[in-house]
């Protein structure tokens, strides 16, 4: 597989199979952290489309990129904080529309729905990007620009929080 430091090369460089092979990479990572927030199809699939077109915008403008994957999800990050401002409101009931990659059992759905939303905010977000997302720890930390002892912090407590709602082992 192709770097993604080659790959964007590429696409500055105007080859737009590459711009595909990066987007074929990264939509279904970020598609699903958008959803696992949003809880909405629809609003997530834009917000992965937003997320890549600013990513393209600003790798064209000649912005240095370190890393792709940690810039996909900075974008996704940022545009999800934008989208709840102008919400305001969790849309909790949506988050039963999954695909069929995802959960199928509905119990399990309701148990996850509920576990989320008694998270604080700072540790759904690391819940979303440890288990769903199954980043490692320090790739938590780098994302999200905090020190790796935060996450491992915020881990345990995200454990043991989901531990006493939804009653088994995590």
């Amino acid at each position: 597989m192709i770097s993604d430091a080659i790959l964007m090369h590429k696409i500055k460089h105007g080859d737009k199979s590459a711009s595909e092979q990066l987007v074929k990479k990264y939509y279904t990572p970020i598609y699903q952290y958008c959803f696992l927030h949003i809880h909405d199809r629809n609003y997530a699939e834009d917000i992965v489309q937003d997320t890549f077109v600013k990513f393209f915008e600003t790798l064209m403008r000649g912005t240095k990129i370190e890393k792709a994957k940690s810039y996909l999800y900075s974008i996704a990050r940022n545009t999800i904080k934008n989208y709840y401002k102008k919400k305001k409101e969790l849309l909790c009931d949506q988050f039963l529309e999954t695909s069929e990659d995802c959960m199928t059992d509905i119990e399990i759905r309701l148990d996850v729905e509920k576990a989320l939303r008694v998270l604080p905010e700072e540790l759904k977000e690391i819940a979303v990007l440890f288990f769903f997302q199954e980043l490692k720890q320090k790739e938590i930390a780098e994302l999200l620009n905090i020190k790796l002892s935060l996450v491992k912090y915020r881990v345990a407590r995200v454990k043991k929080i989901l531990k006493k709602v939804l009653e088994v082992e995590v």
